[in-house]
Protein backbone atom coordinates (compact mmCIF):
# COMPACT_ATOMS: atom_id res chain seq x y z
CA UNK A 1 0.00 0.00 0.00
CA UNK A 2 1.36 3.37 -1.11
CA UNK A 3 0.51 6.40 0.91
CA UNK A 4 1.08 10.04 -0.01
CA UNK A 5 1.61 11.43 3.30
CA UNK A 6 5.26 12.17 4.41
CA UNK A 7 5.84 15.86 4.74
CA UNK A 8 8.36 16.29 7.27
CA UNK A 9 7.44 19.97 7.78
CA UNK A 10 8.94 21.23 10.83
CA UNK A 11 10.15 17.91 12.07
CA UNK A 12 12.64 18.49 9.90
CA UNK A 13 14.30 21.24 11.83
CA UNK A 14 13.57 19.06 14.58
CA UNK A 15 16.43 18.36 17.25
CA UNK A 16 15.64 14.34 18.09
CA UNK A 17 17.77 13.96 21.21
CA UNK A 18 15.63 16.67 22.71
CA UNK A 19 13.00 13.66 23.42
CA UNK A 20 13.41 9.87 24.84
CA UNK A 21 13.41 7.00 22.81
CA UNK A 22 10.73 5.70 21.18
CA UNK A 23 8.75 8.62 21.45
CA UNK A 24 5.46 10.11 19.75
CA UNK A 25 6.16 13.95 18.96
CA UNK A 26 2.92 15.52 17.75
CA UNK A 27 3.54 19.20 16.47
CA UNK A 28 0.51 20.90 17.75
CA UNK A 29 1.61 23.74 14.96
CA UNK A 30 0.83 21.53 11.94
CA UNK A 31 -2.47 20.10 13.86
CA UNK A 32 -4.08 23.57 14.12
CA UNK A 33 -3.26 23.60 9.94
CA UNK A 34 -5.08 20.91 9.50
CA UNK A 35 -8.02 21.20 11.47
CA UNK A 36 -8.14 25.03 9.73
CA UNK A 37 -8.09 23.31 6.59
CA UNK A 38 -11.49 21.19 7.92
CA UNK A 39 -13.27 23.75 9.56
CA UNK A 40 -12.55 25.97 6.49
CA UNK A 41 -14.35 23.32 3.99
CA UNK A 42 -16.85 23.19 6.69
CA UNK A 43 -17.84 26.77 6.80
CA UNK A 44 -17.73 26.71 2.48
CA UNK A 45 -19.94 23.95 2.21
CA UNK A 46 -21.93 24.57 5.26
CA UNK A 47 -21.50 20.97 6.70
CA UNK A 48 -20.51 19.22 9.98
CA UNK A 49 -16.91 17.88 10.94
CA UNK A 50 -15.78 15.17 13.00
CA UNK A 51 -13.20 13.83 14.23
CA UNK A 52 -12.37 10.12 13.98
CA UNK A 53 -11.22 9.14 17.70
CA UNK A 54 -10.49 5.80 16.36
CA UNK A 55 -7.27 7.49 14.00
CA UNK A 56 -6.58 9.83 16.66
CA UNK A 57 -7.18 10.43 19.91
CA UNK A 58 -4.82 11.90 21.84
CA UNK A 59 -6.81 13.92 24.34
CA UNK A 60 -4.53 16.15 25.24
CA UNK A 61 -5.30 18.70 22.31
CA UNK A 62 -8.93 18.21 22.69
CA UNK A 63 -8.86 22.07 23.19
CA UNK A 64 -7.47 22.09 19.52
CA UNK A 65 -9.95 20.09 18.15
CA UNK A 66 -12.92 21.52 19.60
CA UNK A 67 -11.76 25.25 17.97
CA UNK A 68 -12.10 24.27 14.82
CA UNK A 69 -14.64 20.84 14.49
CA UNK A 70 -17.96 20.39 15.22
CA UNK A 71 -17.18 17.06 17.42
CA UNK A 72 -16.32 13.62 17.71
CA UNK A 73 -17.19 10.20 16.07
CA UNK A 74 -16.58 7.43 18.71
CA UNK A 75 -16.52 3.35 17.78
CA UNK A 76 -17.97 2.07 21.09
CA UNK A 77 -19.21 3.08 25.01
CA UNK A 78 -15.22 3.83 26.14
CA UNK A 79 -14.38 6.39 22.67
CA UNK A 80 -17.99 7.62 23.89
CA UNK A 81 -16.83 8.20 27.34
CA UNK A 82 -13.74 9.91 26.26
CA UNK A 83 -15.25 11.99 24.05
CA UNK A 84 -17.75 13.17 26.94
CA UNK A 85 -15.04 13.34 29.57
CA UNK A 86 -12.30 15.89 27.33
CA UNK A 87 -14.01 16.86 23.95
CA UNK A 88 -16.61 19.49 22.79
CA UNK A 89 -19.26 19.33 20.18
CA UNK A 90 -21.30 16.54 18.45
CA UNK A 91 -21.01 12.96 19.68
CA UNK A 92 -21.78 10.32 16.76
CA UNK A 93 -21.13 7.27 17.55
CA UNK A 94 -21.18 3.75 15.23
CA UNK A 95 -19.95 0.02 16.43
CA UNK A 96 -20.08 -3.21 13.91
CA UNK A 97 -22.39 -5.03 17.04
CA UNK A 98 -23.40 -2.94 20.02
CA UNK A 99 -23.75 -5.10 23.65
CA UNK A 100 -27.08 -4.48 25.61
CA UNK A 101 -25.06 -3.48 28.29
CA UNK A 102 -23.30 -0.94 26.93
CA UNK A 103 -26.17 0.69 24.95
CA UNK A 104 -27.94 2.79 27.35
CA UNK A 105 -24.79 5.01 28.66
CA UNK A 106 -23.96 5.37 24.14
CA UNK A 107 -27.37 6.92 24.03
CA UNK A 108 -26.80 8.70 27.02
CA UNK A 109 -23.48 10.09 25.91
CA UNK A 110 -24.04 10.52 21.98
CA UNK A 111 -26.37 12.49 19.68
CA UNK A 112 -26.19 9.90 16.79
CA UNK A 113 -26.32 6.50 17.67
CA UNK A 114 -25.32 4.26 14.28
CA UNK A 115 -26.27 0.73 13.64
CA UNK A 116 -24.83 -1.74 11.91
CA UNK A 117 -27.91 -3.30 10.69
CA UNK A 118 -31.96 -3.00 10.69
CA UNK A 119 -31.33 -6.24 12.70
CA UNK A 120 -29.89 -4.13 15.60
CA UNK A 121 -32.42 -1.55 15.03
CA UNK A 122 -34.78 -3.81 16.27
CA UNK A 123 -33.51 -5.99 18.70
CA UNK A 124 -32.59 -2.73 20.88
CA UNK A 125 -35.78 -0.74 19.79
CA UNK A 126 -36.90 -0.86 23.74
CA UNK A 127 -33.61 0.60 25.08
CA UNK A 128 -33.82 3.25 22.67
CA UNK A 129 -37.14 3.44 23.69
CA UNK A 130 -36.58 3.61 27.14
CA UNK A 131 -33.78 6.33 26.74
CA UNK A 132 -36.20 8.83 25.02
CA UNK A 133 -38.77 8.83 27.38
CA UNK A 134 -36.30 9.17 30.01
CA UNK A 135 -35.17 12.53 28.09
CA UNK A 136 -32.52 11.35 25.79
CA UNK A 137 -31.88 12.81 22.77
CA UNK A 138 -30.42 11.26 20.02
CA UNK A 139 -30.68 10.14 15.84
CA UNK A 140 -30.72 6.58 15.38
CA UNK A 141 -28.96 6.31 11.97
CA UNK A 142 -27.74 3.14 9.77
CA UNK A 143 -24.51 2.60 8.25
CA UNK A 144 -25.13 0.87 4.53
CA UNK A 145 -22.66 -1.10 2.33
CA UNK A 146 -22.70 0.81 -0.87
CA UNK A 147 -21.44 -2.19 -2.67
CA UNK A 148 -19.67 0.33 -4.30
CA UNK A 149 -15.37 -0.61 -3.76
CA UNK A 150 -13.12 2.15 -4.22
CA UNK A 151 -9.96 0.73 -1.48
CA UNK A 152 -6.81 -0.51 -2.78
CA UNK A 153 -6.54 -3.20 -0.04
CA UNK A 154 -9.53 -5.83 0.33
CA UNK A 155 -8.73 -5.43 4.29
CA UNK A 156 -9.29 -1.56 4.40
CA UNK A 157 -12.18 -2.07 2.17
CA UNK A 158 -15.73 -2.17 3.48
CA UNK A 159 -17.02 -2.59 0.27
CA UNK A 160 -14.64 -5.75 -0.37
CA UNK A 161 -17.15 -9.21 -0.89
CA UNK A 162 -18.78 -10.59 2.19
CA UNK A 163 -17.59 -7.62 4.06
CA UNK A 164 -19.28 -7.24 7.75
CA UNK A 165 -19.40 -3.48 7.87
CA UNK A 166 -22.78 -1.90 6.68
CA UNK A 167 -26.03 -3.30 5.90
CA UNK A 168 -25.93 -4.09 1.84
CA UNK A 169 -27.31 -1.01 0.42
CA UNK A 170 -29.33 -3.35 -2.44
CA UNK A 171 -31.47 -4.80 0.74
CA UNK A 172 -33.06 -1.48 1.72
CA UNK A 173 -36.91 -1.88 2.22
CA UNK A 174 -39.38 0.76 3.81
CA UNK A 175 -40.26 -1.67 6.35
CA UNK A 176 -36.43 -1.71 7.60
CA UNK A 177 -35.97 1.91 7.10
CA UNK A 178 -38.37 2.40 9.93
CA UNK A 179 -36.84 4.65 12.59
CA UNK A 180 -33.89 5.60 10.63
CA UNK A 181 -33.07 9.36 10.85
CA UNK A 182 -29.85 9.15 9.24
CA UNK A 183 -27.80 7.12 6.73
CA UNK A 184 -23.86 6.52 7.36
CA UNK A 185 -21.19 5.24 5.46
CA UNK A 186 -17.49 4.91 4.90
CA UNK A 187 -15.80 3.46 2.37
CA UNK A 188 -12.72 5.60 1.72
CA UNK A 189 -8.82 5.22 2.67
CA UNK A 190 -6.63 8.05 1.99
CA UNK A 191 -8.03 8.90 -1.28
CA UNK A 192 -9.22 11.91 -3.14
CA UNK A 193 -12.24 13.47 -4.40
CA UNK A 194 -13.27 11.48 -6.83
CA UNK A 195 -13.92 7.90 -5.37
CA UNK A 196 -16.09 10.04 -3.06
CA UNK A 197 -18.36 11.00 -6.19
CA UNK A 198 -18.92 7.88 -8.12
CA UNK A 199 -19.53 6.25 -4.39
CA UNK A 200 -22.30 9.08 -3.88
CA UNK A 201 -23.18 8.37 -7.67
CA UNK A 202 -23.82 4.56 -7.03
CA UNK A 203 -26.03 4.87 -3.78
CA UNK A 204 -28.23 7.65 -4.86
CA UNK A 205 -30.72 6.12 -6.50
CA UNK A 206 -31.13 3.52 -3.63
CA UNK A 207 -31.65 6.32 -1.13
CA UNK A 208 -33.79 8.56 -3.17
CA UNK A 209 -37.09 6.42 -2.03
CA UNK A 210 -35.93 7.89 1.63
CA UNK A 211 -35.16 11.06 1.65
CA UNK A 212 -38.12 12.71 3.05
CA UNK A 213 -37.40 10.98 6.06
CA UNK A 214 -34.17 11.42 6.23
CA UNK A 215 -32.06 14.51 8.66
CA UNK A 216 -28.99 13.90 7.66
CA UNK A 217 -25.96 11.86 5.51
CA UNK A 218 -22.80 11.09 6.62
CA UNK A 219 -20.12 10.30 4.48
CA UNK A 220 -17.40 8.93 6.84
CA UNK A 221 -13.75 9.48 6.40
CA UNK A 222 -10.75 7.97 4.64
CA UNK A 223 -11.15 11.27 3.14
CA UNK A 224 -7.50 12.75 3.08
CA UNK A 225 -8.63 16.40 2.94
CA UNK A 226 -5.53 18.06 4.68
CA UNK A 227 -3.43 16.82 1.67
CA UNK A 228 -1.68 19.46 -0.49
CA UNK A 229 -3.05 17.95 -3.52
CA UNK A 230 -6.44 17.08 -2.46
CA UNK A 231 -9.51 18.46 -4.65
CA UNK A 232 -10.77 21.02 -1.93
CA UNK A 233 -13.07 23.58 -4.52
CA UNK A 234 -14.38 20.32 -5.95
CA UNK A 235 -15.64 18.85 -2.45
CA UNK A 236 -17.25 22.13 -1.63
CA UNK A 237 -18.99 22.20 -4.43
CA UNK A 238 -20.33 18.46 -4.49
CA UNK A 239 -21.24 18.58 -1.06
CA UNK A 240 -23.28 21.83 -1.84
CA UNK A 241 -25.00 20.32 -4.46
CA UNK A 242 -25.79 17.08 -2.34
CA UNK A 243 -27.36 19.41 0.60
CA UNK A 244 -29.48 21.33 -1.91
CA UNK A 245 -30.86 18.58 -3.53
CA UNK A 246 -31.35 16.25 -0.46
CA UNK A 247 -32.46 19.18 2.17
CA UNK A 248 -29.98 16.93 4.98
CA UNK A 249 -27.40 18.03 7.08
CA UNK A 250 -24.11 16.44 5.62
CA UNK A 251 -21.39 15.07 8.00
CA UNK A 252 -18.28 14.22 6.83
CA UNK A 253 -15.80 12.22 9.86
CA UNK A 254 -12.07 12.32 8.86
CA UNK A 255 -9.17 11.17 10.93
CA UNK A 256 -6.13 10.25 9.39
CA UNK A 257 -6.75 13.83 7.84
CA UNK A 258 -6.83 15.12 11.21
CA UNK A 259 -3.52 14.54 12.39
CA UNK A 260 -1.73 13.97 8.61
CA UNK A 261 2.07 15.08 8.65
CA UNK A 262 1.58 16.28 12.53
CA UNK A 263 3.66 13.24 14.24
CA UNK A 264 7.02 11.50 13.70
CA UNK A 265 8.10 8.36 16.07
CA UNK A 266 11.37 8.86 17.30
CA UNK A 267 13.79 5.52 17.60
CA UNK A 268 17.37 4.30 18.34
CA UNK A 269 19.74 2.21 16.22
CA UNK A 270 20.15 -0.56 19.23
CA UNK A 271 22.51 -2.73 17.21
CA UNK A 272 23.97 -3.15 13.62
CA UNK A 273 25.09 -6.75 12.09
CA UNK A 274 25.50 -8.67 8.29
CA UNK A 275 23.25 -10.99 6.63
CA UNK A 276 23.32 -10.85 3.06
CA UNK A 277 22.66 -7.40 3.15
CA UNK A 278 23.21 -4.60 6.45
CA UNK A 279 20.55 -4.73 9.26
CA UNK A 280 19.64 -2.73 12.34
CA UNK A 281 17.95 -3.56 14.89
CA UNK A 282 15.57 -0.36 16.44
CA UNK A 283 14.09 0.12 19.53
CA UNK A 284 11.01 0.81 17.87
CA UNK A 285 8.83 -2.36 16.61
CA UNK A 286 6.83 -2.70 13.59
CA UNK A 287 4.30 -5.22 15.12
CA UNK A 288 3.84 -2.92 18.48
CA UNK A 289 4.36 0.45 17.46
CA UNK A 290 3.07 0.56 14.00
CA UNK A 291 1.03 -2.71 13.32
CA UNK A 292 -0.09 -1.34 10.01
CA UNK A 293 3.19 -1.46 8.76
CA UNK A 294 2.62 -5.42 8.77
CA UNK A 295 -1.13 -5.42 8.09
CA UNK A 296 -1.86 -2.76 5.19
CA UNK A 297 0.98 -3.63 4.49
CA UNK A 298 3.55 -0.28 3.71
CA UNK A 299 6.55 1.62 4.23
CA UNK A 300 6.64 4.82 6.31
CA UNK A 301 8.31 7.71 5.09
CA UNK A 302 11.98 8.22 7.00
CA UNK A 303 12.92 11.24 8.11
CA UNK A 304 16.01 12.77 5.98
CA UNK A 305 16.16 9.29 3.74
CA UNK A 306 18.54 9.46 0.88
CA UNK A 307 16.62 9.02 -2.59
CA UNK A 308 17.17 5.94 -3.88
CA UNK A 309 18.06 7.58 -7.10
CA UNK A 310 21.17 9.47 -5.36
CA UNK A 311 24.14 8.33 -7.36
CA UNK A 312 26.30 8.46 -4.28
CA UNK A 313 24.52 6.60 -2.03
CA UNK A 314 26.34 3.60 -2.01
CA UNK A 315 29.29 5.85 -1.28
CA UNK A 316 28.03 7.68 1.39
CA UNK A 317 25.65 4.64 3.19
CA UNK A 318 26.74 1.82 1.86
CA UNK A 319 23.51 1.05 0.49
CA UNK A 320 19.63 -0.06 2.06
CA UNK A 321 19.84 -1.07 5.84
CA UNK A 322 16.49 -3.20 6.87
CA UNK A 323 15.44 -2.04 10.26
CA UNK A 324 13.53 -4.40 12.57
CA UNK A 325 12.31 -4.20 15.85
CA UNK A 326 13.46 -6.13 19.39
CA UNK A 327 10.98 -7.95 19.40
CA UNK A 328 11.07 -12.02 18.71
CA UNK A 329 8.64 -12.05 15.88
CA UNK A 330 10.38 -12.91 12.76
CA UNK A 331 8.37 -10.49 10.28
CA UNK A 332 8.71 -7.58 12.56
CA UNK A 333 10.59 -5.63 9.76
CA UNK A 334 9.39 -1.75 9.19
CA UNK A 335 11.43 -1.58 5.80
CA UNK A 336 14.61 -1.20 4.07
CA UNK A 337 16.04 2.40 4.18
CA UNK A 338 19.14 4.78 3.10
CA UNK A 339 20.78 6.62 5.78
CA UNK A 340 22.64 9.76 5.34
CA UNK A 341 25.46 8.16 6.83
CA UNK A 342 25.56 5.22 9.00
CA UNK A 343 23.34 3.81 10.67
CA UNK A 344 25.50 3.36 13.58
CA UNK A 345 24.47 2.41 17.49
CA UNK A 346 22.81 4.95 19.16
CA UNK A 347 22.18 6.65 15.97
CA UNK A 348 18.41 8.73 16.41
CA UNK A 349 15.92 8.77 13.59
CA UNK A 350 12.79 9.21 12.58
CA UNK A 351 9.37 8.01 10.72
CA UNK A 352 7.15 10.32 9.40
CA UNK A 353 3.01 11.06 9.68
CA UNK A 354 2.87 8.44 12.72
CA UNK A 355 0.17 10.66 15.14
CA UNK A 356 -2.44 8.96 13.51
CA UNK A 357 -3.89 4.93 13.83
CA UNK A 358 0.07 4.23 14.92
CA UNK A 359 -0.26 5.99 18.45
CA UNK A 360 -4.04 4.05 19.07
CA UNK A 361 -3.14 0.78 17.88
CA UNK A 362 0.38 0.27 19.99
CA UNK A 363 0.98 -2.87 22.15
CA UNK A 364 3.41 -4.12 24.87
CA UNK A 365 3.65 -7.73 23.13
CA UNK A 366 6.94 -9.05 24.32
CA UNK A 367 7.40 -6.98 26.98
CA UNK A 368 8.28 -3.77 24.46
CA UNK A 369 7.69 -0.75 26.01
CA UNK A 370 5.27 2.01 25.12
CA UNK A 371 6.57 4.95 23.04
CA UNK A 372 6.57 8.30 25.17
CA UNK A 373 4.20 10.90 23.69
CA UNK A 374 5.21 14.50 23.35
CA UNK A 375 3.66 17.89 22.15
CA UNK A 376 5.84 20.11 20.64
CA UNK A 377 4.98 23.37 18.99
CA UNK A 378 7.30 24.28 15.92
CA UNK A 379 5.71 28.25 15.93
CA UNK A 380 6.76 28.91 19.56
CA UNK A 381 9.03 25.60 20.38
CA UNK A 382 7.09 24.65 23.37
CA UNK A 383 8.17 20.85 23.99
CA UNK A 384 6.11 18.84 26.91
CA UNK A 385 6.39 15.43 27.91
CA UNK A 386 2.64 14.76 27.89
CA UNK A 387 2.70 10.86 28.86
CA UNK A 388 5.56 8.18 30.01
CA UNK A 389 5.03 4.92 30.15
CA UNK A 390 6.79 2.76 32.63
CA UNK A 391 6.73 -1.16 33.97
CA UNK A 392 3.79 -1.42 35.54
CA UNK A 393 1.77 -0.13 32.60
CA UNK A 394 2.50 -3.41 31.17
CA UNK A 395 2.13 -5.58 33.94
CA UNK A 396 -1.37 -4.10 35.02
CA UNK A 397 -2.89 -4.81 32.04
CA UNK A 398 -2.06 -8.95 32.14
CA UNK A 399 -3.67 -9.22 35.93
Amino acid sequence: METRAGDPGAFAHFDLSRVDSPAFVVDAARLRQNLAVLADIRDRAGIKVLAALKAFSMWKVAPIVGEYLDGVCTSGLWEAQLAAEHYKGEVATYCAAYKADDLPEILRLSDHVIFNSPGQIARFAPLVAAARAAGEAFHVGLRINPLHAEGEVPRYDPCAPHSRLGFPVDQLTPELMTGVEGIHFHTLCEQDFEPLKRTWEAVKPRLAPYMGQLKWLNFGGGHHITRADYQRDDLVDFLNEVKAKTGCEIYLEPGEAVALDAGVLVGTILDTQWNGMPLAITDISATCHMPDVIEAPYRPAMLGELEPVDTEIDETAGGAVRLGGPSCLAGDVIGDYRFPSGPEVGQRFAFLDQAHYSMVKTTTFNGVPLPSIWLWDSQTDALECVRRFSYADFRDRLS
